[in-house]
């Protein structure tokens, strides 16, 4: 038996993400087609349809929008099968290039909204685990070179790496990391360094002992918990601070409102072992400095 984290990542991007978000959700493989046909029947519920079929995913991108926001709010919630109604006419007119009446609008507002609120019901309910790693959006880029070429993961990977380290041994289970494929050179390049710290370091030789250190790479759009991971990813960008730890960007507030406290209720908390020290911890973590050595 084992665990799989799902992991995507969030930001930066044109829409200027306050952070740079990388993580996951971690399912037990026991949990995961029940996870998967009752996303599948969340999305035919809100929406009437499969939104593969209109080339559109589940993502935070793609759900929760600022325009979805508004045009959810345009007209009162509308009666479930109405709502799908319109809805295959929005994705259907989308593809054909043409406008969308105002109720279409509406109702694809409020259908993806409702996906949104189900995809955390849905994760809660199967007992799935967020860990994610946050670091500022700004600069990253222009630090990476080094690390990089010296084969070292990025310090945000090995506190993601770590937490769910510590699920595991919680659970004395073994866990596969499912990427989502990226172009092949990065995936390739991510990997020899993922396989470094695994092989080279002592800290990652001990937790090859729970972590299989061969990641497992799949399309998104056909995997629904990778979805679900992203549109995590998202909301915790976007609507999740840790008080007290330098996460003071702004939020979006509809996304804070609705998604704040489920993020908070669904991330991992346990116990981390450091130095023979036992001390609590938590599956989201900050690190303001992912290349940096800390004194």
């Amino acid at each position: 038996m084992s665990w799989l984290l799902f992991m995507d990542e969030s930001g930066p991007d044109p829409e200027a993400s306050p952070y740079e978000v990388r993580g996951g959700v971690a399912i037990h493989d026991s949990r995961l087609w029940p996870l998967v046909l009752e996303l599948q029947r969340r999305e035919q519920a809100a929406f009437g349809a499969e939104l593969r079929q209109f080339f559109l995913e589940l993502k935070g991108s793609q759900l929760l929008g600022e325009e979805h926001f508004q045009w959810a709010t345009q007209m009162d919630p509308m009666p479930d099968e109405e709502r799908r109604r319109h809805c295959r006419a929005f994705v259907a007119k989308g593809l054909e290039k043409q406008a969308p009446t105002g109720a279409e609008s509406a109702a694809f507002g409020q259908a993806c909204l409702e996906m949104a609120s189900g995809v955390f019901d849905a994760l809660k309910h199967h007992e799935a685990r967020l860990l994610a790693a946050v670091a500022p959006a700004q600069g990253l880029n222009e630090a990476a070179p080094a690390p990089e070429q010296d084969g070292h993961l990025r310090k945000d990977h090995v506190f993601l790496f770590e937490r769910f380290f510590y699920l595991l041994e919680a659970e004395e289970q073994h866990g596969l990391i499912v990427l989502d494929e990226q172009r092949k050179m990065n995936d390739q390049r991510f990997v020899a360094r993922f396989q470094s710290y695994f092989r080279k370091t002592d800290t990652g030789r001990y937790r090859a002992s729970r972590i299989v250190p061969s990641p497992l790479f799949a399309s998104s759009e056909l995997i629904y918990p990778a979805q679900a991971a992203e549109l995590a990813m998202y909301c915790i960008n976007w609507g999740f601070r840790l008080p007290g730890r330098g996460m003071t960007a702004p939020v979006r507030p509809e996304i804070a409102e609705r998604f704040g406290a489920r993020i908070g209720q669904l991330q991992y908390h346990g116990q981390g072992r450091r130095e023979g020290a036992s001390f609590e911890t938590f599956g989201i973590v900050f690190v303001p400095d992912v290349y940096a050595v800390r004194k």
